[in-house]
């Protein structure tokens, strides 16, 4: 019998497992299905696990989530002593089953005799990065899956200083997983005596953080901006809306079909602020009554998308448009930017932001794709300064291609809530200025020249499609020159600029254009990252559709 056969049988027939999970494994007749639930399990990796929701161990359900809480228990056991003093916290968003799986995951801790703070709503992931350092937590977990449809869950892992985990720390938990071999000694039953349940309290703090962040004094501008806003039914209604009463936006309305919870995220195609869909009942919206700009935030507010208003429509921008125009927007209006500003960025991210910074005398650093390697940059700056140490660079704004953002080091983590009033306030100050933001960002690109962005993702999906993106890598690490005009290529699997060893490929063209490569870290996807600088838009829109053709064709992709 094959492997995943006998694995099947024993989830289908254990009492280990619960009736609902073995009714719902004996209604399966697709083989396929059966294989490519059981033929391997969920990979706990350094953005923790995230996959569909079901029974079986490829799969997002109470025994894989209970089996990596257990391997996280056992290694903070052993990485930190003082785990049953300190702690862990939990948070979850608004997703089907995050509330219970969330539960299930405090269950198994305090089974285990370590005390859990347990947040009582769903709140943003920014705000469990917060809550880590803000109870001195050895470790921090959120229920989550981001952005992605409906049927997926994800449980995200925090160390103590609010980032997730590194890839030598995931590692090492992922070892201490596989040292279980039988689901029944995953601890089910917890001691509520070690559970301290979290409200609106932790929130109230967290905003006041984010406040400080503020950097528009205008009063009159604030109030003179209309916007609206959507939280696409997930958890970023609550601190968005607060933070912007708080920092004097007072024209605020908000998308009431998209107002209210709903892990079934009823009103799109996908909750995902990157696309113009999440956004369109904003935008209409927007046009009905004559607002500057829509902003939306995805199930976990840590991202955040775009549009704003331009020549009667309204116009969407990308993660790297709106990375340029904060940075130019804050190294502009910040009072203070201390010896050495300095931006985070990734090898994914548009140049734009790069050239801007640079013009105004600002350090750029760029990271791994993958906000954890911006966050720990945040606190290696922090702990220089603190020992002293002359030089150190001045954390301005990290930001990743994908819609995240941080300013100020309340998270470590992407914060789409510091990100909303940011965003505000920029579109503020450019309107006193007479424009709108679609406005300043053309005069970026009459000074820097014209960049166009795009990331375009292909899944291939089950145990056939992770084989050929194995080999996609494969062979287009063994021809470097199938692009036309490649300068250089640079194969972070070899470690380049102390940065740590990643299964990526970029491939520098003439003129300052680059390609990216990436297989994506957490679902069978493979992504090409397109940054394309040209004299005109006509001319990169021409550069980039021939770039596409090319990989398609190379990778046999469509």
């Amino acid at each position: 019998m094959d492997s995943y056969r006998a694995e099947f049988e024993i989830w289908k027939s254990s009492p280990v497992f619960d009736e609902e999970t073995r009714r719902e494994l004996e209604s399966l007749t697709d083989e396929k299905e059966i294989e490519d639930r059981f033929y391997k399990e969920l990979e706990f990796g350094t953005a923790g696990l995230r996959g569909i929701m079901g029974a079986g161990t490829n799969r997002i359900n109470r025994y894989t989530v209970g089996k990596a809480t257990m391997g996280l228990a056992n290694y903070l056991f052993e990485t930190d002593p003082e785990t049953k003093k300190k702690g862990v916290v939990i948070a979850f968003d608004t997703r089907n089953n995050s509330t219970s799986l969330a539960r299930n995951t405090a269950d198994v801790l305090t089974a285990m005799g370590i005390p859990v703070y347990l947040f009582d709503q769903p709140v943003p992931t920014p705000v469990l990065s917060f809550a880590v350092r803000h109870f001195g937590t050895a470790s921090g977990i959120v229920l989550t899956a981001s952005h992605n449809p409906p049927a997926y869950n994800g449980y995200k892992v925090y160390d103590p200083r609010g980032y997730q985990l590194g890839i030598e720390e995931a590692e090492a938990v992922l070892k201490k997983v596989g040292e279980i071999e039988d689901w029944g000694a995953i601890p089910t039953k917890g001691d509520d005596s070690l559970l301290t349940m979290v409200g609106d309290e932790v929130l109230d703090v967290f905003t006041n953080a984010v406040l400080r962040q503020s950097t528009l004094k205008d009063a009159a501008a604030k109030k003179a901006l209309k916007l609206v806003f959507t939280p696409i039914h997930g958890t970023g209604r609550k601190p968005v809306l607060q933070i912007l009463e708080k920092d004097g936006f007072t024209d605020v309305t908000v998308v009431a079909e998209q107002k209210m919870p709903d892990g079934n995220f009823p009103t799109v195609k996908s909750p995902n602020p990157e696309e113009r869909g999440a956004l369109m009942m904003g935008i209409r919206l927007a046009q009905t009554i004559g607002a500057d700009l829509v902003i939306g935030t995805d199930p976990d507010a840590d991202r955040i998308g775009c549009a704003v208003a331009h020549e009667g429509e309204m116009l969407l921008l990308t993660g790297n448009q709106v990375g340029a125009l904060l940075v130019d927007y804050l190294l502009k209006t910040k009072t203070v930017l201390g010896e050495n500003p300095t931006v985070l960025t990734t090898i994914v991210t548009s140049d734009l932001g790069e050239a801007v910074a640079k013009k105004h005398g600002c350090n750029v650093k760029k990271v791994l794709t993958g906000f954890k390697f911006i966050g720990e940059k945040i606190t290696e700056y922090e702990a220089a300064q603190m020992a002293g140490e002359k030089g150190v660079p001045n954390f301005l704004l990290g930001y990743e291609e994908s819609y995240g953002y941080l300013a100020g080091t309340h998270a470590r983590d992407k914060d789409a809530v510091v990100a909303a009033m940011l965003i505000a306030e920029m579109a503020a100050f450019h309107k006193t200025q007479g424009r709108t933001l679609a406005e300043a960002l053309k005069t970026l690109y009459d000074e820097y020249g014209f960049y166009l962005d795009k990331v375009e993702s292909f899944s291939l999906q089950g145990k056939e499609g992770l084989e050929r993106i194995g080999q996609i890598m494969t062979e287009i690490r063994s021809d470097e020159s199938f692009l036309p005009g490649v300068e250089k290529v640079a194969d972070y699997s070899k470690g380049i600029d102390s940065l740590p060893v990643s299964n990526v490929l970029k491939f520098h063209l003439a003129g300052g254009s680059w390609v990216v490569a990436r297989p994506s870290g957490t679902e069978p996807k493979i992504k090409f990252y397109y940054c394309i600088r040209e004299k005109d838009q006509k001319k990169a829109e021409e550069t980039l559709a021939s770039l596409q053709a090319i990989i398609r064709e190379k990778c046999k992709l469509s």
